[in-house]
């Protein structure tokens, strides 16, 4: 049954006989809307993140259309919500730097404006978060509308995939082994459609995980952008918000914890981002759930990778959503998920993938024919990295997973950049680099400089992979042998920070182990006398946010941000 138009939230801005209530109608008329329009209805929010350099997004502008289509289709007023787009490749120093700050912009647009319930619009890697995180807070009821993957690149006959290949064809430039002429046209055909990077990076482990989190409508995420089913998604998206502002269904009834146990199930079967880890803890926060990197762990020893896309694999999103999308793979999964958990559909998700089927058994893989026994996430322990670090095993060659080697220690960015690729540099294949200062106050931002150049000597003799550990991220197009996200950071004095050249570095990925060959006591004299390098944040965001950031462990969020207390709402005068 409708709801009470009077009971509705929006019905304080509306419906009550004030002088405030008067101009708030009275402004709604001016903009040409006529009482019919929004008098009594449900009002839907749609949080828009489009922006002429968010080329993930540059469909946003039309899709928003198709998603106010649905909305008046069910009787609904919407209105749209412009926020920060967060555009991966244009935002410096890290789009990780503010996702924080969307996520609290998402939750006091909706706290501040007169809506009932929302249709996020995100893709790009942060926004999905970000979106969700936001929304989670304010607690209205809020579905996610995926971007969508672009099309699969192509060059001379080759198929390409953005980011990955990116990373791959960079490191052949750097080698000497294609011409300048070949990476310009690699340039022009990598990207062609809008829409997000069409491998198993961030952006398209994020949008899985909304769904697989009950976020999405069924099969949303794996749309390609330009295909007219997304359009349509996008209506369907607005027709459906209205419907559960009445049944009152909101973010925390669907993100509970079997909805996180199941993210995580998804997750190794994708061998997703690595990003994805802070990101899901922090979305698990503010639903009032706790996630830690154990459960991370614990999850990947027992799923396997089935989904057949870069980097893991070798095939692209457009190929996933020809063969079943996610509802396909989640079939493959299903005994491993809690099927009666709840999706914005308003089934559960054993309903919501019922049906589904694989089409293609290469690209989405059965139980017993996975595309790799390795762990598609592993979270390593040990004196270099107490709270922990992080690595994609099914991305590094085998060689390297149980590795001893002398570190190579660059200490920030600049300097790495300033010399990885002198010929002079004392290097070889079996050195550990090491990356200090990117972490999450130390970069700031965290960037993704994870996977950190092999210096080019070494690519002139062949190689293409080796040991890098640092307190950065990578992009999760990217491949190889990095470990990550080591926690503390070692700007805030964390054992990294004491590491210097040629001290031995040991990896262990079956066991979990990653250890600085240095005495306790040594580590101990080395921090105490040790100083950070100067950061100066004396003004704005960056200030709030220095003073304020969790450690990738517990998932960045700002310490002011995190668990379920009521967002208020505002006085109305």
């Amino acid at each position: 049954m409708p709801t009470d138009p009077k009971k509705r939230r929006s019905a304080r801005w509306f419906l009550a006989e004030d002088l405030r209530s008067f101009a708030h109608r009275s402004r709604t008329l001016q903009m040409g809307y006529a009482y019919e329009d929004f008098m009594g209805k449900p009002v839907v929010a749609i949080i828009n993140t489009w922006s002429d350099l968010n080329h993930c997004h540059a469909h946003f502008r039309t899709r928003v259309e198709e998603v106010k289509r649905g909305v008046w289709q069910a009787g609904g007023f919407p209105v749209e919500l412009p926020a920060l787009s967060l555009s991966e490749t244009f935002v410096k120093p890290s789009t990780m730097l503010y996702r924080n700050l969307l996520a609290m912009e998402v939750e006091e647009l909706l706290r501040s404006h007169p809506v009932d319930g929302a249709v996020l619009m995100g893709g790009c890697d942060k926004t999905t978060p970000a979106l969700l995180m936001g929304a989670t807070s304010m607690n209205l009821p809020a579905i996610y509308m995926p971007a969508g993957p672009m099309l699969r690149g192509n060059h001379a006959g080759r198929i390409l995939g953005s980011g990955s290949d990116v990373w791959k064809y960079w490191a052949e430039k750097r080698a000497g082994t294609i011409t300048e002429a070949e990476w310009r046209a690699m340039e022009a055909g990598i990207a062609r459609s809008y829409g997000t990077c069409m491998v198993m990076g961030t952006a398209s482990t994020m949008t899985s995980l909304a769904e697989a989190l009950g976020m999405t409508l069924p099969g949303a995420s794996s749309i390609p952008a330009s295909d007219s089913n997304h359009p349509r998604m996008a209506s369907q998206c607005g027709r459906r918000i209205v419907e559960m502002i009445d049944e009152d269904l909101k973010p925390r009834d669907i993100l509970t914890r079997a909805a996180f146990e199941n993210a995580l199930v998804v997750q190794m079967a994708l061998a997703g981002s690595t990003n994805a880890m802070i990101h899901l803890i922090a979305m698990a926060g503010r639903a009032g759930v706790e996630l830690n990197l154990a459960d991370f762990d614990r999850v990947a020893r027992g799923v396997p990778v089935l989904a057949n896309i870069r980097p893991s694999g070798t095939l692209l999103m457009e190929d996933f959503y020809y063969a079943g999308g996610l509802p396909a793979l989640m079939t493959m999964l299903r005994d491993m998920l809690d099927l009666d958990a709840r999706t914005v559909s308003g089934k559960s998700l054993g309903a919501a993938i019922a049906g589904a089927q694989v089409y293609h058994p290469d690209v989405i893989r059965s139980l017993d024919n996975p595309i790799s026994g390795v762990a598609g996430t592993a979270v390593l322990i040990g004196n270099l990295a107490p709270d922990g670090a992080v690595m994609k095993p099914s991305a590094a060659e085998p060689r390297l997973l149980k590795h001893s080697g002398p570190a190579l220690v660059f200490r920030d960015y600049n300097e790495m950049n300033a010399i990885v690729d002198r010929d002079d540099l004392q290097v070889t294949p079996d050195h550990v680099l090491v990356l200090q200062n990117a972490g999450p106050v130390g970069a700031p931002g965290m960037p993704e400089w994870g996977m950190l150049p092999i210096p080019q000597k070494l690519l002139k003799q062949g190689v293409r992979d080796m040991l890098r550990v640092s307190d950065a991220r990578m992009s999760g197009t990217a491949y190889g042998a990095c470990i990550l996200h080591v926690a503390p950071e070692s700007y805030l004095g964390g054992p990294l920070a004491a590491v210097k050249n040629g001290d031995i570095i040991s990896v262990d990925v079956e066991r979990r182990s990653i250890n600085l060959e240095v005495g306790d006591s040594e580590i101990a004299r080395r921090l105490a006398e040790w100083s950070p390098p100067d950061r100066t944040f004396a003004r704005g965001y960056n200030h709030i946010y220095a003073k304020h950031m969790r450690q990738a462990d517990k998932g960045c969020d700002f310490d002011f941000l995190e668990g379920t207390a009521p967002t208020s709402e505002p006085e109305i005068h």
